[in-house]
């Protein structure tokens, strides 16, 4: 299995950015030491409250030139947000700077304001993501210029420099949370991350079906991997580790409820309803409640055993756990934890 961390490089209430960036990249640094596989980088615009990480393309690039080792994971672009070409030629520049260690997660994000913001409707988003990609793709695929003419691109004769170190691409995966993207994703060969707040991960079981039928059917080696993305933390007792993440993953919940609940309200949102009653348990769920779920946190030996059990019934190939759900957790505490990870976790399942 392929171990990842996903963090958001959070804002430090009352202290500068440039402490957030620090703590960050002392993280990445751990994550280099310990051995962890990847480090996972997302994208967040206009919430200076939460993140930091507005621009993960030039985090990534610092990171490349940092390390030596660890696989650096984008999760995920927010393609519809952005020129096709401009992003093909910096995620190239980044798989160049890291000779070969990018991995190029790509959704299209529920945060509706964001889009607003940038004068994207987010009623175009499904499309645009489309779009996007595939000029993406051809990008890299083109040895010399091509053409595109789309609905909403269109452009002669470039030629986009540099190619990527790794040929003919660094893998993509997608974002998957609607029923199409897994069928399409399928069908497409490509390698998708699930993502849970507190649910069960198993109630995906018949989506990673319908997706690795897709796969096999489309005639694409394999069964069709797939990564679950999910809150976790470890610590030395169960009590220790709900003593240090408790606060952290209940503003989380509380902060993604309310980002749901935005964007349920805004124009050209899919799936307004589903999105209003999910935050409406966010904002009333306990941490024993979420414990029910495939939450990854407690002793090292526990949350081992709840990885092995899911990667015994959906076949993961790979987790991304959120140490830092909400960012609240002490510095030296998420330090402790990827160390437990790396060190005490990971190889048990080498």
């Amino acid at each position: 299995m392929e171990f990842g961390v996903f963090h958001e490089f959070p804002a430090l209430t009352g202290r500068p950015d440039a402490d957030a960036f620090a703590e960050a990249l002392d993280l990445v640094d751990g994550a280099e030491r310990w051995g962890l596989d990847a480090i996972w980088l997302g994208e967040f615009h206009f919430d200076p409250e939460r993140s930091v990480l507005s621009a993960p393309m030039c985090v990534a690039a610092a990171i490349a030139a940092r390390t030596r080792r660890v696989k650096i994971g984008l999760a995920v672009q927010v393609l519809p947000l952005g020129n096709p070409l401009r992003i093909a030629e910096e995620a190239a520049t980044v798989d160049q700077l890291s000779r070969g260690r990018l991995i190029f997660g790509v959704g299209r994000s529920g945060v509706a304001k964001t889009y607003e913001a940038y004068n994207v409707p987010y009623a175009e988003s499904r499309d645009r993501f489309a779009e996007t990609l595939s000029i993406i793709e051809r990008a890299w695929a083109s040895a010399g210029p091509f053409s595109h003419s789309g609905r909403y691109y269109r452009f002669e004769d470039v030629t986009v420099t540099p190619r990527p170190y790794q040929q003919p691409a660094p893998p993509i995966r997608v974002a998957a949370t609607s029923a199409d993207t897994f069928l399409t994703s399928g069908q497409q060969g490509k390698p998708i991350f699930l993502a849970i707040r507190h649910e069960d991960a198993r109630m995906f079981a018949p989506q990673i079906a319908a997706f690795r039928q897709a796969w096999r059917e489309a005639g694409h080696p394999g069964q069709g991997p797939v990564f679950l993305r999910a809150p976790g933390y470890l610590a030395a007792t169960a009590a220790a580790a709900r003593a240090e993440v408790e606060a952290s993953l209940m503003h989380y919940y509380r902060a993604q409820g309310a980002l749901l609940a935005d964007s349920a309200r805004r124009a050209g949102v899919d799936g307004a309803d589903r999105r209003a009653v999910t935050a409406e348990r966010l904002n009333t769920i306990t941490y024993d409640e979420a414990m029910e779920g495939s939450v990854l946190i407690g002793t090292p030996d526990q949350v081992a055993e709840r990885i092995a059990a899911l990667r015994d019934d959906l076949g993961l190939d790979g987790v991304l756990i959120e140490l830092n759900c909400g960012g609240k957790v002490e510095h030296a505490h998420e330090m402790e934890a990827m160390r437990l990870l790396c060190e005490v976790v990971m190889p048990r399942f080498r």
